[in-house]
């Protein structure tokens, strides 16, 4: 007997032997078959989905829940664009109570409204004995007080308390670490607000140290939330590059750094895994901190920077090459991108792995000569459309007429060969999956700019980036990413389906309910 039967609904199972269906049965959070295979199954439970379209759940292959559940719940200063608005958020929540001396965490910084960075003088006004951080919406940079600034070595540079890349990560280690029931509760979250979006699984792109880890410690925060039953999805984390180690391994095994008890890869079950080893190696557009090979227009000739040295960082890619990690680099700017495709490329000729399905997170601007790269290398791109729907024409202007096309590529990658798989980076941007499907199609901002018309591609492809692509990139081929017998049913219901509507109406489309297991995740979320 089945435990659900799904029917009367448009299937598209993305599985080229039978790609659309209208049944759907389910037994014990797998899917058994469809259509001819299940309907005349017995089924505890018959759900008629009244012509809904049906998809394989969404896979987001790069998020942050632990920050995006955090910022969910700090004081923010969006979407103030006056400096004295900026300093009124913070006064008013400074003067809330609090012990003397505490930290004062503030979301939703961005400069470029303002024109400027703010500086630790003006915060300074407004602290009452707190320590400052105002966190850029990037990820990437911060704004600090001078109670902040006192404390930090005095090699970390910063401008008048504007701190970037691993000065910004010296002054947030002085605040951390958070607890890990802290952050259980902020990825739950978070993590529910990815299901309401049609979100399935997603992997979480970096704990336990780099530019955004919580606590060294935090894997255990997401094992605190799967013991109670509270991971309401599929979550893999990927282990920042700097929680390697130098480790006295046997000489045969061919490598010298690696986490604890030689994790790697693949550790964990279908609920909670180890992922790739993620490795930044420049900052970000919106903060212009990623490396470029020619300046950001407008600026007295900024190309950006590199998180540590070309050569130490290529050589952690190296080792986590050679440790046998899948290979998540963080590689925005065409520059960064060269560094990281050289390092795989030396990796893969001293120890060749054909299967690694090592990635480039964001390939934020890739010019026309590396795409041939990415294809010989295997490297799937792990783009954020949504950058572009909401970033574009900021990102199109500092980028120049000629560049412009290179952003966040789609019909390029797919035409060479290259994985194309899309997510979000939450909570930096939108994290819904139909309008970055959206924006994939039509390559329009939200103010109406073509970014990049000629990267377009077409629905059916837009959809796979965040399915079947999203499975291969993450290593569930076997379980994940279409409604195939065997695989998990994990499926998102839609109230119309995004290859038959005009374009413009696929970020719109309704999310009528998320299963996960086989379960209509409706029943479990907070009414």
């Amino acid at each position: 007997m089945l435990c659900t039967r799904l029917t009367n609904a448009r299937i598209l199972t993305l599985d080229p032997h039978h790609p659309v269906a209208r049944d759907l049965g389910i037994w014990r959070g797998r899917i058994v078959g469809v259509d001819e295979a299940v309907t005349a199954l017995p089924a505890r439970e018959v759900v008629d989905l009244q012509g809904a379209t049906v998809l394989p759940g969404f896979i987001d292959s790069h998020v942050h829940l632990a920050w995006a559940g955090l910022k969910a719940r700090t004081p923010s200063i969006a979407p103030c664009t006056r400096i004295e608005d900026i300093l009124a958020v913070v006064d008013e929540a400074a003067r809330r109570p609090a012990p003397p001396g505490a930290w004062l965490d503030i979301a939703g910084y961005d400069q470029r409204a303002l024109g400027r960075h703010l500086t630790a003088a003006e915060l300074d006004r407004v602290s009452h004995g707190r320590k400052i951080l105002l966190m850029h919406d990037s990820g990437h940079a911060c704004v600090v007080n001078t109670a902040v600034l006192d404390l930090l070595p005095a090699e970390v540079e910063h401008e008048e308390g504007f701190l970037a890349e691993s000065a910004m990560t010296a002054a947030r280690r002085l605040r951390l670490p958070y607890s890990q029931e802290e952050l259980a509760d902020a990825i739950e979250h978070a993590a529910r607000a990815c299901l309401t979006e049609g979100i399935t699984a997603c992997a979480e792109a970096g704990i336990g140290g780099g530019l955004l880890g919580h606590s060294p410690v935090e894997l255990g925060a997401y094992q605190l939330l799967r013991d109670r039953g509270r991971l309401p999805l599929r979550v893999q984390l990927m282990a920042s590059g700097d929680t390697l180690r130098t480790r006295a391994v046997h000489p045969d095994d061919g490598f010298t750094q690696a986490l604890d008890l030689g994790l790697r890869t693949g550790f964990g079950d279908d609920w909670l895994s180890l992922g790739a080893l993620k490795i930044y190696t420049d900052g970000g557009m919106m903060a212009r901190t990623a490396a470029l090979t020619s300046p950001y227009e407008g600026t007295d000739g900024n190309t950006g920077r590199f998180q540590d040295a070309p050569d130490r960082l290529a050589r952690l890619i190296i080792d986590g090459h050679l440790a046998g990690w899948q290979l998540a680099v963080h590689a925005i700017g065409d520059r960064a991108a060269d560094l990281a495709l050289d390092a795989l490329e030396r990796a893969q000729k001293l120890k060749p792995r054909p299967d690694a399905r090592h990635r480039i997170e964001h390939a934020g601007l890739v010019r026309p000569d590396q795409l041939p790269r990415f294809a010989a290398l295997g490297v799937s791109a792990v783009v954020q459309p949504n950058f572009l729907r909401y970033f574009g024409d900021d990102y199109a202007m500092v980028m120049g007429e000629r560049r412009a096309g290179w952003m966040y590529r789609g019909r390029g990658f797919l035409d060479h060969g290259v994985t194309l798989v899309g997510s979000s980076d939450r909570p930096v941007t939108d994290g819904s999956p139909l309008r970055a499907i959206q924006f994939m199609v039509e390559r329009a901002s939200v103010s109406g700019r073509i970014v990049g018309g000629d990267e377009g591609i077409d629905v059916a492809e837009a959809v796979r980036a965040y399915t079947v692509a999203g499975a291969h990139a993450c290593r569930w081929d076997d379980t994940a990413g279409s409604l195939s017998p065997g695989k998990r049913a994990d499926l998102v219901v839609l109230g119309d389906d995004p290859h038959r509507v005009d374009p413009a109406r696929i970020g719109d489309i309704e999310i009528v309910t998320t299963y996960v297991d086989g379960r209509d995740t409706r029943e479990a979320l907070p009414a």
